[in-house]
């Protein structure tokens, strides 16, 4: 990211006065007066406005001679699962049906309490939630697959049906012999460049991937639960994780197209408005007009937009590649900062 789409210098400044986690990886600040840079969400003493410098990356920080604040770690990835977890997290996923009691963790020289606090942060749940959540993922695709409720249940490390029922309904909103009839969205947060995002995938591939600040987002989670008829659980699947390398990639500059399974659900001219995005090529742009002639409709320019703004996999469909017909950037859910990085980004490979 360069100087040039970082967010506006009082946004920036607000954040770091409510240290504001959300935006960590989006600018870090450094202190004139310490020597010492810092991630948004830092919990040290707050400077003064004419005291701070912003930065878009560590690397520039580091280039203008600050030091890397000792509280907040800003070399570290934020969000990033840091090293003492690592190993747990592959083991749960590996096999969430497996007991982790207190005293397994401390047998793996991990403190309960912190474990808790990092979960608590970086997914809004508890370890243990986490991990039922990932057996209720798991039991509920075997049933679809098998519909043997008795079964399933053993094999996800449940000691009997009636625990395993409680569990099943409190995490998916449906007993286990519904499974069948009504689909399941896992969703996880993930990280990247410009801030956390949430991504979401049913059985079919990919159906949400926007940014966690973006406004309303909870009752865009919402309609779609109710569009898709589908409950929202808080786990990972290997497509999430394909999602998170591929966007790794994508950030990183490796990657032009995404290959991933979309499971798209909206109006016929919505996804004519959304097959028209992904047929825009890396590094290019197109009017709300060009993109409004290529469904057909040339008069539909308005409609195109709204279209694009219902728009719930952000860059993998890339409705930031459109653009006002003055060449102005116009509106964009995530930010227009972020609409100008991807751009940036994009035309710099």
């Amino acid at each position: 990211m360069n100087q040039q789409t970082l967010p506006d210098r009082e946004f920036m400044y607000q954040a770091l006065l409510n240290r504001d986690s959300q935006l960590e990886g989006i600018f870090y600040f450094g202190v004139k007066t310490t020597g010492i840079f810092c991630r948004p969400g830092c919990s040290a003493r707050n400077p003064k406005k004419e005291n701070v410098d912003y930065f878009a990356s560590v690397q520039k920080a580091l280039e203008s001679g600050y030091r890397p604040c000792k509280i907040c770690s800003p070399l570290d990835k934020p969000g990033q699962a840091p090293g003492w977890l690592k190993k747990l997290l592959d083991e749960v996923h590996a096999n969430p049906e497996n007991s982790f009691k207190d005293e397994d963790l401390r047998a793996r020289h991990i403190e309960p309490t912190r474990l808790r606090r990092w979960f608590q942060k970086h997914h809004d749940i508890t370890f243990h939630a986490y991990i039922k959540a990932l057996r209720i993922n798991r039991a509920f695709e075997k049933m679809k697959n098998h519909g043997d409720v008795t079964s399933t249940a053993f094999d996800s490390g449940y000691e009997s049906l009636s625990g395993f029922h409680a569990a099943f309904k409190s995490v998916a909103g449906i007993s286990p012999s519904q499974a069948k009839a009504r689909p399941l969205v896992t969703i996880t947060k993930l990280v990247t460049p410009l801030g956390p995002m949430y991504a979401g995938a049913s059985e079919r591939g990919l159906c949400f991937l926007e940014f966690t600040d973006r406004k309303m987002i909870d009752y865009q989670i919402e309609q779609m639960q109710t569009r898709m008829k589908a409950r929202f659980v808080q786990a990972t699947t290997p497509v999430l994780s394909e999602v998170e390398s591929q966007l790794e990639e994508y950030f990183d500059g490796k990657r032009q197209e995404f290959d991933l399974p979309l499971d798209i659900s909206g109006t016929p001219f919505q996804i004519r408005a959304w097959q028209a995005l992904q047929k825009i090529p890396y590094g290019e742009t197109r009017s709300y007009q060009q993109q409004a002639d290529q469904t057909g409709n040339s008069k539909a320019v308005r409609a195109i937009a709204s279209a694009n703004a219902k728009n719930h996999i952000a860059i993998v469909i890339p409705c930031h590649r459109v653009i006002a017909k003055n060449g102005g950037l116009a509106g964009f859910g995530g930010g227009v900062w972020r609409k100008k990085y991807l751009l940036d980004l994009e035309a710099s490979h």
